[in-house]
């Protein structure tokens, strides 16, 4: 079963999506638009473009209506690999997923990335608790299938003499509370927020504002939003993809490769 997703508008400029498992994606703000990459091919032979006028939904980014030679222009661009024009148009977003993620989506390097730092921040993390979990995969080494149902009963054991606690009040009922309960000790008794980090898992939240060119956010989204990706990954691509459809329609599907 796949996780419950929610659109909230918060604003014209504010479009948030997100799981109800703690991932989301936050549109922040963008430059340029189809027009844009039309005007910065067409420069090559010292020409511009005029939209013929405007469209989309209230509170939402407003995009050019563009003449059939300009969305034949576009498409051909795309076709034909001709990046550079698709350069000239930015979007950013803010991103909160669990680590994992993250360090999955940071390989895209011609992505500008900057990330929540635990060397200076010490507040109580918040960890990543999916839904299902879900089997290992037959057919290959990586990926997922099916459902697995997970017995909990390990996560009151004491960890140090691998026993049932007497009183489980006193005794954290979760994994997630030990590592709090670790982590909250070593910052009271004065360890640095960046040897206390260690003790957190790749489970841990974290956030970053991720800005690209239209080009470079296509080549991750054209990655990272097949099914063979990790569920977790894909929401955050599909949720970015969403979003770069409304705000740049025709170099999106020219990039996207969704045209016959």
């Amino acid at each position: 079963m796949m996780p419950t997703l929610h659109i909230t508008v918060n604003s014209m400029h504010q479009l948030t999506w997100g799981m109800i498992n703690m991932i989301n994606v936050t549109y922040i703000d963008h430059m340029g638009s189809d027009l844009s990459v039309v005007n910065a091919a067409r420069v090559s032979f010292g020409k511009k473009s005029e939209a013929l006028g405007t469209s989309g939904v209230v509170g939402e980014p407003m995009t050019p209506i563009l003449n059939d030679p300009d969305k034949r222009l576009i498409k051909y661009l795309a076709k034909h690999k001709h990046m550079s024009p698709f350069g000239h148009a930015f979007a950013s977003f803010h991103v909160k997923a669990p680590i994992f993620v993250a360090r999955q989506l940071v390989k895209h390097k011609f992505l500008r990335w900057n990330e929540i730092s635990r060397r200076y921040v010490d507040d109580e993390p918040e960890f990543y608790e999916p839904d299902e979990w879900r089997g290992r995969a037959d057919d290959k080494k990586q990926g997922s299938a099916g459902v697995v149902d997970i017995q909990k009963s390990f996560f009151i054991v004491d960890p140090i003499t691998d026993e049932e606690p007497q009183d489980t009040d006193r005794i954290p009922e979760t994994l997630n509370e030990y590592i709090i309960t670790a982590y909250r000790d070593l910052i009271i008794q004065g360890v640095c927020p960046e040897q206390a980090r260690m003790v957190l898992p790749q489970s841990t939240m974290t956030e970053w504002y991720w800005s690209g060119s239209l080009d470079a956010l296509a080549d991750m989204c054209n990655l990272r939003c097949k099914e063979d990706t990790q569920l977790e990954t894909r929401l955050v691509a599909n949720e970015i993809c969403n979003s770069m459809h409304k705000l740049f329609p025709l170099s999106w599907k020219a990039l996207r490769g969704l045209y016959g």
